[in-house]
């Protein structure tokens, strides 16, 4: 069956109005399957040149960036043969355009295809249009036999068809950047640590089809020197989840400010958050750093342990009792102890961070505690390294981290109250 004979296809079906059935059916089902531009344009072209002709190329005009900054066009192509490189200068509205150039769109005519050429190679040009927007163009070439109007009709057909999915795309791609924008804002620097700790912190937006989450961090100054350390995830995407980080993170500051034990902060975290009754639950994992004792507290509401990593880079987590989520209003925290030296760093994290699609969780944490970063680097060089050994930027989730070390400063009161 060759690839370039449209009229020659349709199996069960008869005669060339049954082979364009069948061609646009799998149009329908192979060109758009994800919400994503250049995903969209790859399987125009490879639809064309799977079924219609040898060599296709898509051109793609400029969209505004994330926050309105400049955007670049977009151009895939496919051309085995090297049939492109044939075609006379000027005959394709864009095949003599520099790669990333937008497409010239003279050869438009009210959104009918143009026939380009009438021999060998052979070309058509068709706009990809969608209603009275134009954000493109497709160039079909043959190098044996002319297209037909049936061939031309479904070439047609498949760019509008990719035009409405470049549409789609790009508008999922505005919203997701409002809730990516919204979820910065929200999740602003958190407060500053007292001088005895080194701090550093990370959040990436997942880089999948999902919005935003409601992954956070923050930091809360107590009394002797001591700094709250927080990671919290509430459960869900989009603008509702980030809402509702908001207003964990607002109440975990206000019963923080009490200087109560870990355990006891997300006890009364849990309380209000389940009597408000309109909050998603959250899982979260407090880490109260004593630097002049050398020591940290910790209390979880179902989220993930720590690690700390040693001078040496090896990795070690930290057992700490799991309550259950905030928002349930079970409570039953505990909380746990252990040292924690100016050599050793400190690494607190969301499950995006570890977490893969049908791997176990005890694997993914065993992942993460074997890595051995570099030696000798600040913490924020430590979570470089971390995000980018176990590819963050590519979780399904959003990956929210935080690493803490302390340092002993002369004159570091000894004197406080007991853990």
């Amino acid at each position: 069956m060759s690839r370039s004979g449209g009229d020659e296809r349709g199996g069960a079906a008869s005669g060339p109005a049954g082979a364009r059935l069948v061609l646009l059916e799998q149009a329908v089902e192979s060109i758009g399957t994800a919400l994503d531009e250049r995903g969209t344009c790859e399987e125009l072209v490879r639809f064309l040149c799977r079924d219609l002709c040898d060599a296709a190329m898509v051109d793609v005009t400029a969209t505004a960036g994330v926050a309105g900054e400049p955007g670049e066009a977009l151009r895939v192509a496919a051309d085995p043969d090297g049939l492109l490189g044939r075609l006379s200068p000027g005959a394709a509205p864009s095949g003599a355009a520099p790669s990333g150039a937008a497409p010239s769109v003279e050869a438009h005519d009210e959104g009918q295809p143009i026939v380009l050429s009438g021999g060998p190679p052979y070309a058509v040009s068709v706009p990809l249009v969608h209603g009275r927007r134009l954000y493109g163009s497709a160039l079909a070439l043959r190098a044996r036999r002319p297209f037909t109007d049936s061939d031309t009709a479904v070439v047609h057909f498949a760019a509008r068809l990719a035009a409405v999915h470049v549409r789609h795309a790009r508008e999922h791609a505005r919203v997701r950047d409002t809730a990516v924008s919204l979820q910065r804002a929200l999740l602003t620097e958190p407060g500053q640590p007292h001088p005895n700790l080194d701090l550093a912190t990370h959040y990436l937006p997942s880089g999948g089809g999902a919005l935003v989450g409601g992954d956070w961090y923050e930091t809360v100054r107590l009394h002797y020197g001591r700094t709250l350390l927080v990671m919290g995830d509430v459960m869900g995407h989009g603008l509702d989840a980030a809402v509702d980080m908001n207003a964990y993170r607002s109440m975990l500051r206000y019963i923080a400010s009490t200087d109560l034990p870990p355990h006891r902060v997300l006890r009364q975290l849990d309380a209000a958050v389940a009597g408000d009754g309109v909050r998603r639950p959250a899982t979260c994992l407090l880490g109260r750093v004593d630097p002049a004792r050398g020591v940290v507290a910790f209390a979880s509401a179902g989220h993930l342990p720590p690690v700390v990593f040693s001078a040496d880079g090896t990795g070690e987590l930290v057992p700490v009792p799991v309550g259950p989520p905030l928002g349930t209003g079970f409570g039953g925290y505990e909380m746990s102890a252990r040292a924690l030296t100016p050599d050793e760093t400190l690494l607190m994290f969301t499950d995006g961070l570890v977490e893969r699609r049908g791997e176990d969780i005890d694997a993914s944490l065993a992942r993460l505690t074997g890595l051995r970063p570099s030696p000798g680097g600040t913490v924020g060089e430590l979570i470089g390294e971390v995000l980018d050994r176990l590819d963050a930027r590519h979780a399904e989730d959003d990956v929210a981290v935080l690493a803490a070390r302390t340092r002993h400063r002369p004159g570091d009161h000894l004197a406080g109250p007991p853990l």
